[in-house]
């Protein structure tokens, strides 16, 4: 089976080990390509992704790669949709937490389920002389993108936001945030190599210009500690994408998110632990819920199907996805935070959904 990877290199790419070109028949015994043999890799087969084998015949494919990228798309707007929930979710958790003691034990909760997962998950039995134990550990190749994806999305990211959230409404991050599709795609292009057109940075510098006059604006006429906060959180999460989605396409998404939260157990751990020690911590129903959902449903769950229709349908197309995800926010700080909105707030969210829109037609 094949996956288009619209907006990248305009290519296929193989998906559970096979070739360019080769019969996708084999691959249905359980196979593994070549690459990883040395390694003891796994990669995705069909049937991780699909109800049944690939087609043997030529002429099904068509119709097997449009309900892969249909799979795709539902899986990474089911991403958005809990990534959305985030900062209220952060807002919630900062009632009864500490900042830094919010953002490692959040990491240490989610390692946890991802740990359990792959524990459960193991290995056949005939492979484990490949493997720690039931758990297949990763390439060594694939270590040093699984520690972009950590230092992005596992502690960059949720660190840098919740440090802003203690000075800045959610409405206000979320619409800062709301570059984060566009500062993906930049990221992509670069990792990638691929070119974009004129139109899609004359967009993409249209999209962060309405956001910086409304930052500016907000604050008063100049960029606040919080803001800087965002700023650098758009970066670590976009590098964090980025690399995640790449290693979505030769691992499945579950474990690229699972293994860089394991990966930063050394750390979040003591973290924690000193943390703890240090903030006074209040529980209260808001601030579990908020703990628990940025742990489970933002931390781990959410990057799962966010990695797998990244891997599906490509990184640039999936990262435009997120163009609801601003608005998405918006809704839920009235709805949950009772936050009062100002006119600016929704208008630049949909100036920069119309700019992200562009982008994602010039790259499609």
């Amino acid at each position: 089976m094949r996956v288009e990877s619209s907006a990248i290199a305009h290519s296929s790419v193989a998906v559970g080990g096979h070739p360019e070109g080769t019969d996708p028949r084999p691959a249905t015994s359980g196979t593994r390509s070549s690459a990883d043999a040395d390694t003891g890799t796994d990669t995705d087969t069909c049937t991780d992704t699909c109800t049944d084998t690939c087609p043997a015949v030529p002429e099904t494919e068509p119709r097997h790669r449009h309900r892969h990228r249909t799979g795709g798309t539902l899986q990474a707007a089911l991403g958005v949709t809990a990534f959305s929930l985030t900062f209220p979710a952060t807002a919630w958790g900062l009632e009864g937490f500490g900042p830094w003691s919010l953002v490692a034990v959040r990491s240490v909760l989610a390692a946890v389920i991802a740990g359990g997962c792959l524990l459960a998950v193991g290995v056949p039995p005939r492979e484990r002389s490949r493997a720690w134990g039931s758990v297949r550990l990763p390439g060594r190749r694939h270590w040093a993108g699984l520690a972009v994806v950590a230092a992005g999305v596992v502690v960059g990211f949720p660190l840098l936001t919740t440090l802003a959230l203690q000075t800045s409404t959610t409405a206000h991050a979320a619409v800062v945030v709301g570059l984060l599709p566009l500062t993906t795609a930049l990221f992509s292009a670069l990792r990638m190599g691929t070119r974009p057109s004129r139109t899609f940075w004359a967009a993409a510098l249209t999209g962060a210009a309405a956001v910086l006059t409304f930052t500016v604006a907000q604050s008063g006429g100049a960029l606040t500690t919080a803001d800087l906060y965002l700023f650098g959180a758009l970066l670590a999460c976009a590098a964090g994408y980025t690399e995640g989605g790449r290693l979505a396409r030769v691992m499945p998404g579950w474990q690229v998110i699972g293994w860089a939260l394991v990966l930063c157990l050394p750390l979040s751990v003591p973290g924690a632990l000193l943390a703890l020690s240090y903030e006074p911590v209040q529980l209260t129903a808001h601030s579990v819920a908020g703990l628990l959902w940025v742990a489970a449903g933002s931390q781990f769950l959410g990057l799962v199907v966010w990695y797998r229709g990244m891997a599906a349908i490509g990184i640039p197309k999936a990262s435009q996805l997120q163009l609801a995800q601003p608005l998405l926010t918006l809704v839920w700080s009235v709805l949950l935070l009772g936050e009062q909105l100002t006119p600016a707030a929704p208008l630049t969210a949909v100036a920069v959904l119309v700019c992200i829109a562009v982008t994602q037609r010039t790259s499609a």
